[in-house]
């Protein structure tokens, strides 16, 4: 008899599911009899009008635009473990939580004056803000935007430091580090209302962005007030911070630095760190195991972003102003560039498909989204979009640092 209802309940569910859908608001991208997942979707951002794209990678497609975003100047994106939910990190210190199946705002909060970004953490639960005013990180609940915890940045003589480089990390943990101190800061959040801080002092001059290893091991800062990286071995917290690469900088060639490159976009392949040099028309390749330089390879102009392909293969390159209408593709295997494509004005950003096939790039100046087969490297489509910057796909949801 249970066996008998049980069917005829999953069979209603069944014939209620098209209803549902179609009641749904007109901006819901569940219609009709269609149910889809999230593997292949992601983030566009539109940071001229505060508005973003919800674009789908299989078809080249945008499904939805979604405004009042606020300030998306320096914006960035963190995902939920299943996906579903965009977590939007605003200049102006907004954090919004976007719906990307109803392609809608869920939350919108302003939680501080001045944010450069953010991270969700290891279990998904929690969502942090670094924040330039004032100083410091807050930390919310994943699914309410509820305020769990405020770890204000003070240092010297009560003192608020800006905060940069904010990454998720193993073991329950945020790293991050503050500009003006010169310290980087771990936060183990098993409980996130009572967080414990780890401080290391004098890690170097204004460090400026960080990134961490994709294992989740290495945490590296960049400083923009000497040459040179700080290294913290997430595995030997005792050992402290260390110092590598000491001339790694604007170095002896002085030329004017029209945006410092990102650290999040330091490319991790093979035996290999292939590092964008400051202030110089060069790409760094650098031996993981000893942090010891190997290569430098002449590029086109200063590289902000120097990212892998997912195998590893290639390196794709872009350039700050006035250089900035043109990418280069390294071979990893010969360390030679092997290809230079002209997508159009102000190239900002590059995100490739979760399985490197194809790579999407914003053409700011030109409204544009160019989408290129990394095969071929032949343009395979172009969306139009509002001054696009940031592309996020949601792969990032199960990526360590991103």
């Amino acid at each position: 008899m249970m066996k008998h209802l049980s069917w005829r309940f999953v069979c209603i569910l069944i014939f209620l599911v098209p209803t549902l859908c179609v009641g749904m608001p007109s901006t819901t991208l569940c219609v009709d009899h269609d149910v889809r997942g999230t593997g292949d979707l992601g983030v566009v951002v539109e940071r001229a009008t505060g508005s973003v794209l919800i674009v789908e990678t299989t078809t080249h497609t945008c499904l939805a635009k979604i405004q009042g975003l606020g300030d998306l100047s320096h914006a960035s994106v963190v995902y939920s473990r299943d996906e579903r939910y965009a977590y939007i990190f605003g200049r102006d210190g907004g954090l919004t939580k976007l719906d990307l199946l109803r392609g809608e705002i869920v939350k919108r909060i302003m939680q501080a004056g001045n944010s450069i970004g953010g991270a969700i953490s290891q279990d998904g639960r929690l969502v942090a803000v670094s924040n330039y005013t004032p100083g410091g990180v807050k930390v919310f609940d994943a699914r309410t935007l509820e305020l769990l915890a405020d770890i204000p940045a003070e240092f010297g003589n009560k003192q608020r430091s800006k905060v940069i480089g904010l990454v998720d990390a193993p073991g329950q943990r945020f790293v991050f580090s503050l500009f003006d101190a010169g310290e980087i800061w771990v936060a183990d959040m098993h409980t996130p209302r009572s967080p414990k801080i780890i401080k290391f002092k004098e890690i170097g001059k204004q460090p400026y962005d960080a990134l961490i290893s994709p294992d989740g091991r290495y945490y590296i800062a960049g400083l923009f007030g000497e040459d040179g990286l700080a290294s913290l071995d997430l595995w030997h917290l005792e050992a402290g911070v260390q110092r590598i690469l000491p001339n790694y900088g604007k170095g002896k060639e002085k030329r004017p630095v029209y945006k410092m490159p990102h650290l999040e976009g330091w490319a991790m392949a093979s035996d290999y760190a292939f590092l964008p040099a400051v202030g110089q028309y060069a790409v760094l390749v650098v031996e993981r195991r000893t942090w010891q330089p190997v290569k430098r390879i002449p590029v086109h102009g200063q590289p902000v972003f120097v990212i892998a392909r997912p195998d590893g293969r290639h390196v794709w390159v872009n350039f700050a102003f006035p250089y900035n209408d043109t990418v280069q593709v390294i071979d990893v295997k010969t360390m030679e560039i092997i290809k230079t494509l002209k997508p159009g004005k102000a190239v900002l950003h590059m995100e490739f498909t979760p399985r490197g096939e194809e790579v999407w790039v914003s053409v700011r100046d030109d409204d544009q989204v160019k989408v290129y087969d990394t095969e071929t490297f032949a343009e395979v489509a172009t969306l139009p979009a509002e001054k696009p910057s940031g592309i996020f796909f949601t792969a990032r949801a199960h990526k360590i640092g991103l």
